[in-house]
């Protein structure tokens, strides 16, 4: 080896010499170096960060496993509790899937996971210094629901684009909508469209009503500051134009229904 250093073979252990000016060497174990150390750390946690997802979304293909959201984890933890009442997806008003679709990803039943469109718009316009919108698909929302934080980042939305892929691969569209509908937070400690339902309008997540489905759906891109219970006038509007959507939406609903 150059640079006054060699490989030494001891049984199964390579230790390196390595030479001084003055011809003075020393044997090195890379393994047991800051740098190995720090090389092994990271190929262990790569290798985990690509593994658990994959053994957890194969657990979540299981009908009577209830996933559960890393807010949801995070309430537990600092005792706040919350409320969610897991339902199948035949437990849910058809209206109220249809409304969620055509509110958070009208393409959800053409995608593999990622809008590559929607997000090379946002990223273009990220560059271009504009005002970006959201590109985040359900399915990108239920990997980060998942596995991720809440805050916005592009470390965030870079570890998203993988995620979703790798949990459209793994979950049917049927049962990844029902994770979806059951882990979405619809206010502070209200998790699941059960839940959600129960604690607006005081209905079963069947029994919700084509208007009371569109407010429900136009409150998920920002569930702390929308009620629906009490809808402000632009709400209102969303509401209204969300149920004209749903009720037309026919084929792009087709793999939920």
């Amino acid at each position: 080896m150059s640079n006054g250093s060699f490989l030494e073979r001891t049984g199964c252990v390579t230790r390196v010499l390595v030479k001084n000016k003055r011809g003075r060497g020393y044997l090195v174990n890379p393994g047991r170096s800051p740098l190995g150390r720090f090389t092994r750390y990271l190929v262990l946690a790569g290798i985990i960060f690509i593994m658990l997802p994959i053994i957890l979304l194969s657990l979540y293909r299981l009908p009577f496993i209830h996933p559960v959201s890393t807010l949801m984890m995070k309430d537990l933890v600092t005792f706040s509790g919350y409320d969610r009442r897991w339902v199948s997806l035949d437990q849910i008003s058809p209206t109220l899937i249809n409304s969620v679709m055509m509110s958070e990803d009208a393409k959800f039943c053409f995608h593999s996971g990622v809008d590559w469109d929607a997000l090379n718009s946002v990223v273009t316009d990220a560059i271009d210094g504009e005002q970006t919108r959201g590109a985040s698909t359900i399915t990108m929302q239920t990997a980060k629901n998942l596995f991720l934080w809440t805050s916005r980042s592009f470390i965030r939305k870079g570890l998203e684009v993988p995620l979703a892929i790798m949990t459209d691969l793994i979950l049917p569209k049927q049962r990844l909508m029902e994770i979806y509908l059951n882990i979405a937070e619809w206010g502070p400690g209200i998790y699941g469209v059960e839940a959600a339902a129960q604690h607006h309008f005081n209905v079963s997540a069947a029994k919700l009503s084509p208007r009371q489905a569109a407010y429900l759906a136009v409150t998920l891109p920002n569930p702390i500051v929308r009620n629906p219970a009490r809808p402000g006038r632009g709400m209102q509007t969303l509401a209204r134009l969300n149920e004209r959507r749903a009720r037309g939406a026919g084929a792009y609903v087709g793999c939920v229904n």
